[in-house]
């Protein structure tokens, strides 16, 4: 009976937090005091003492070492130089984007296609960029390098497997979903895009795109075919709006001036290589590494910080932290052990594997990808423990099978995408990337399982 209403309890904190606002950290909490005290007689002590501090010093460390980055600049900074180097070449645009949006991700930011979105896919509407091909490229970017090392999703990931007793892998759970995710993009542009190769066409740089998104003309005045006037979200129609003074004052005076490097961006970013060095290399914990040189930062630069500390992803650490402390509880009552049974009872542990990758996958197309992840891995576990799959592979292809469906518009990807999309149609371009996302969860979960469950067992 315990069982039962524990599994209940779990599915019904996942439906609330994904047709409501209510933080699935905060359900996770209140269900783990009632269903482990209430209902499993577990202590409140002994539920509190299952908080995971670890966890939060990892989340909230990163987050706010990325936080700082932003406040002061330092993001922009890799934003603009990055960009610079296009160039001419509209191709260069496209691939650009992914190797930022990656970029963004590896160092931090789970966010890092919400940043990019409102320059992406403007930029593809100037240059006649398919937009779509553009939004699923960057997000497919930030998909590629979601499991670094120093990143919320890699730490997570890596530690709960420590936690569990199977051991982390961090370069190849980084690589597996790294390959696959460049491997998409890659099918995406040939199929879509391969026209903007031989394209020689001029591209719309950056500082026009400034320039018309103010509504201000460029220096030299507005380019041959463009109006100076911003396009408007819905049917295209070019509005004039009132230019912000201070982005007028920097577009008018130094219009090709790079966003300095200054001597805080300068830290910032020996500090991010401090942060790699220390956690990846000499394998001091990411949390407290994090923590460390972020405090440093703030240190060497108080005031260019301020209340830095309100920019902490803190719905992420509820999250993540709630949805923990929920599986140990259904780990001390016993709930996890009669489902790592059942799943054993199946007779198929590769069968197992593969409808757990397409639950995984169909459940985070409308849900929290990292929550997902939370509860899948552990329920895992007891096969992990097994040994009759390789515990690698089957964690990358769940963590794989988790994240790559946020391509769908319902995710926070695909929210960004949609709402900075420059497109006539809104409801048609939405109804293309469901469209897409239903054959990513078509295909993806067969493949990675494939490539990473079914192959290693067989050799």
């Amino acid at each position: 009976m315990v069982y039962a209403i524990s599994i209940v309890a779990l599915i019904a904190i996942f439906t609330v937090a994904t047709i409501t606002p209510i933080n699935m950290g905060l359900l996770a909490f209140a269900g783990a005091f009632l269903i482990g005290g209430a209902i499993s007689g577990i202590p409140i002590d002994d539920i509190i003492d299952a908080f995971p501090g670890s966890t939060f010093i990892i989340v909230g460390g990163i987050t706010l070492l990325f936080a700082i980055a932003k406040a002061n600049g330092t993001i922009d900074v890799v934003i603009d130089r990055s960009l610079r180097l296009v160039g001419g070449r509209r191709w260069a645009i496209l691939w650009m984007m992914f190797l930022l949006s990656g970029l963004l991700m590896a160092l931090g930011s789970v966010l890092a296609v919400g940043m990019l979105a409102p320059i992406a896919m403007p930029l593809a509407k100037r240059n006649n960029v398919n937009p779509f091909l553009m939004g699923m490229v960057v997000s497919h970017g930030a998909l590629a390098c979601c499991f670094s090392p120093i990143n919320l999703y890699g730490a997570f990931v890596n530690g709960l497997m420590d936690s569990t007793g199977v051991g982390s892998h961090p370069l190849a759970l980084f690589l597996i979903p790294f390959v696959l995710n460049t491997f998409i993009a890659l099918v995406l542009f040939l199929v879509l895009g391969r026209d903007l190769i031989t394209d020689r066409t001029r591209a719309f740089d950056v500082q026009d795109l400034r320039d018309q998104e103010s509504g201000l003309p460029t220096p030299s005045g507005p380019r041959p075919g463009h109006t100076g006037l911003p396009e408007g979200r819905g049917g295209g129609t070019a509005v004039q709006v009132e230019a912000d003074p201070i982005e007028a004052a920097s577009v008018t005076t130094v219009p090709d001036q790079p966003v300095p490097l200054n001597r805080v961006r300068i830290l910032t970013l020996l500090g991010i290589a401090a942060l790699v060095v220390l956690s990846v290399t000499l394998g001091v914990d990411i949390g407290v590494s994090a923590i460390c040189v972020s405090v440093v930062l703030l240190l060497l630069a108080p005031k260019t910080h301020p209340k830095v500390v309100d920019n902490i992803a803190w719905p992420a650490v509820v999250l993540v932290c709630g949805v923990q402390t929920y599986m140990t509880v259904m780990t001390q009552n016993g709930t996890l052990g009669f489902l790592g049974d059942a799943a054993s009872a199946l007779g198929s542990p590769l069968l197992t594997a593969l409808i757990l990758c397409y639950a995984v996958a169909i459940i985070s197309a409308f849900g929290s990808s990292i929550g997902t992840i939370g509860i899948a891995l552990p329920l895992a576990a007891p096969m992990f423990a097994a040994g009759e799959l390789g515990a690698i592979g089957f964690v990358a292809a769940i963590a794989f099978s988790a994240t790559v469906v946020d391509v769908s518009p319902f995710s926070t990807n695909g929210v960004m995408v949609l709402a900075e999309a420059r497109v006539d149609d809104k409801a048609r371009f939405q109804r293309k990337m469901l469209g897409y996302c239903g054959l990513v969860v078509l295909l993806a979960p067969p493949t990675v399982w494939l490539l990473t469950v079914v192959a290693p067992s067989v050799t």
